[in-house]
């Protein structure tokens, strides 16, 4: 199967998925699940595009490997984090703003617009397997930007758990291990992941899929991650002078404040 009509499967894939989560989301009446799922959709266009593709290349099982490492770890995360502790404040003000109309709302709002993002950033992984070349010296620059993304994203989440879990943390701005140089590690590290996978597809020729990594990154500083979440956080105690002494996104050491 050639590159477009396989990028047309792994749409159909996401729709479908999409569709099926958020009628399992108004049973639930929780759409947060859509976050679990945000990983293990890219798991799923990883191994869908493996399976339709014809050919069996090393970059094509790097791909899918990278990808499944990534999003499983992510959801597991998320899984562990979210389950059990009700819907996400953004997703119950949402409802709350829409009334009767969110079940309707949510689905192109939320699922269906999650499912396009999804599929955009996910290009590289199904366009980049088609090259027989041997893994060169971009490859590695690839997994080891990738690497560090992962190390990164993991430990950052690991960091501020352990800290949230301290009963003398309750209040307080964890400013710790990664958290002292970037006030979002996890989100620079997600930045790197999808550098990195690009690194690889473009290695094997699919350099015109660099749009996917610079749209990970913009909605990750700009839209959905960095931005909108310091919207609710900095009115928290301690907050401002974080802000004033920490990187928001690429990691530097922290500004001595007078």
């Amino acid at each position: 199967m050639d590159v477009v009509p396989l990028l047309g499967v792994t749409l159909a894939l996401v729709a479908l998925a999409m569709i099926l989560l958020w009628l399992l989301s108004i049973l639930m009446g929780d759409v947060s699940i859509v976050d679990i799922a945000w990983g293990l959709g890219f798991v799923a266009i990883a191994w869908c595009a493996q399976l339709c593709t014809q050919v069996n290349y090393p970059r094509g099982w790097l791909l899918t490997l990278l990808t499944t490492v990534w999003g499983l770890r992510l959801a597991g995360h998320l899984a562990h984090r979210n389950l059990g502790r009700g819907e996400d404040s953004r997703y119950r003000a949402m409802r709350n703003r829409h009334g009767p109309r969110f079940a309707v709302t949510s689905l192109y709002r939320v699922f269906l617009l999650q499912g396009v993002v999804m599929w955009l950033v996910a290009v590289p992984v199904v366009a980049g397997r088609y090259s027989s070349s041997e893994l060169g010296i971009v490859d590695v620059l690839g997994i080891a930007c990738w690497s560090a993304g992962l190390f990164f994203e993991a430990v950052g989440d690991w960091q501020l758990a352990s800290f949230k879990s301290r009963p003398e943390s309750i209040g307080r701005v964890c400013d710790r291990g990664l958290w002292r140089y970037t006030r979002h590690p996890n989100y620079f590290g997600d930045s790197l992941i999808w550098w990195g996978l690009y690194l690889v597809a473009a290695a094997g020729g699919a350099w015109w899929t660099v749009f996917s990594p610079a749209l990970m990154s913009v909605l990750l500083i700009r839209v959905s991650g960095v931005s909108l979440l310091e919207q609710t956080m900095r009115h928290r105690p301690g907050y401002q002078e974080y802000i004033a002494r920490t990187s928001a996104f690429f990691p530097r050491r922290p500004r001595r404040l007078s």
